[in-house]
């Protein structure tokens, strides 16, 4: 993306829609979408930054209240990556800010520490999950693999879950979520990831994966781990400098039982095929889209009208796929932040649909904020 091109988009919000025949576009989610909201900072106490993981919760329990939105931070106040200890909960309406969780830096049980990331969910019994994918010094030359850890209703820690199938569990979690039982998707970046090169992305590994995560949820019980598949792997992942980091990081559900996933390093969306169901690993799966409007694809995220919505990593944009007819409809910029180049470089990064289907949720990274677009 061209500067001039910018100048002449801000600073309004310019939607793209794809090259392709009017009669051939069906009506974008993106379309309706017209302002912006910022809706509150962030930081809590501590001064935890760098927010990544965004949830809106289906449940009042305990602290947890229906429709308020978790935030995970990344980084500690020192704004040094894969530090954050801290979920906070915000009231959409009063713009309140509160401390559902905090976590002691070094738990026990997960190896390498505390460092949450964006792989985050919330199940209707009130449970709270959420990826650690912790570093000592604020780069991968000290990371740990991580964990999975489990919240109750209150923001206390009830269990940890470790192993060799977990490493750097990093991108938004796909969920189903049954009461009884639930299952979860989530990606790993862990994998043979060594210190970053100076002011670049290093030579990519291919080996991160994407993991189907079964929990048994007894009544009155803490959920328990019934199983653990990898449904795909050799997904390209890389230590950086700048971001920690890339790799696969949104998943998001299927028809059919089936799983999308927004592959960073290769700018693209891909399809797993069977992802409820199979015991292997589809491998890196079929492509759904790729270049076009994506710049390094992050958080993935299911819109109202059966489109999946995807977050830039590498502008301020937000794209539209349609994964039926495998195209990609719409762009919106929702950081037009001169700043960085191009607008919004670098800022955005967990995604969250609103409970009523009328926008979504999305963090700027680099002033700390919760944003509603509408």
């Amino acid at each position: 993306m061209t500067s001039s091109f910018l100048r002449r988009a801000l600073p309004a919000i310019a939607l793209c829609l794809a090259a392709l025949p009017a009669a051939a576009v069906d009506a974008p989610f993106l379309a309706g979408l017209k302002h912006r909201s910022t809706v509150s900072s962030t930081v809590p106490a501590n001064g935890d930054q760098n927010p990544y993981a965004v949830v809106v919760s289906p449940v009042s329990a305990g602290r947890l209240v229906r429709d308020h939105v978790l935030v995970g931070n990344f980084n500690n106040s020192g704004n040094l990556q894969g530090l954050g200890t801290t979920i906070v909960q915000i009231d959409p309406q009063t713009q309140d800010l509160s401390l559902f969780a905090s976590v002691p830096r070094n738990l026990q049980r997960c190896p390498g520490g505390v460092g949450l990331t964006t792989a985050m969910a919330v199940l209707k019994t009130g449970w709270v999950i959420i990826g650690s994918l912790p570093s000592q010094d604020g780069t991968t030359a000290t990371k740990g693999d991580g964990c999975l850890i489990l919240f109750d209703k209150e923001g206390h820690v009830a269990d940890v879950w470790s192993g060799p199938k977990i490493n750097g569990p990093w991108g938004n979690m796909a969920v189903i979520d049954r009461g009884d039982s639930a299952t979860l998707f989530f990606s790993n970046t862990g994998y043979g990831v060594g210190a970053p090169s100076a002011g670049a992305t290093a030579h990519p590994v291919y080996r991160a994966t994407v993991v189907r995560l079964e929990l048994q949820v007894p009544a009155g019980g803490r959920p328990r781990v019934a199983g653990m598949t990898v449904v795909a792997d050799g997904f390209a992942e890389a230590p950086d400098k700048g971001v920690f980091i890339v790799g696969p990081t949104g998943v998001a559900l299927g028809p059919d039982g089936s799983i999308y996933v927004s592959d960073a390093i290769g700018n693209r969306i891909v399809g797993i095929p069977d992802a409820l169901t199979r015991t292997t690993s589809a491998g890196t799966g079929t492509v759904v889209t790729s270049g076009g409007f994506l710049h390094r694809p992050l958080a993935l995220v299911n819109a109202p009208n059966g489109h999946l919505l995807v977050t830039n990593a590498l502008n301020g944009q937000v794209v539209e796929v349609d994964p039926l007819n495998r195209r990609q409809v719409a762009a919106q910029w929702i950081d037009v932040d001169r700043a960085q180049q191009p607008a919004g470089n670098g800022d955005l990064f967990g995604l969250a649909v609103t409970p009523k289907g009328d926008g979504f949720y999305y963090v700027e990274d680099d002033v700390n904020t919760l944003v509603l677009s509408h």
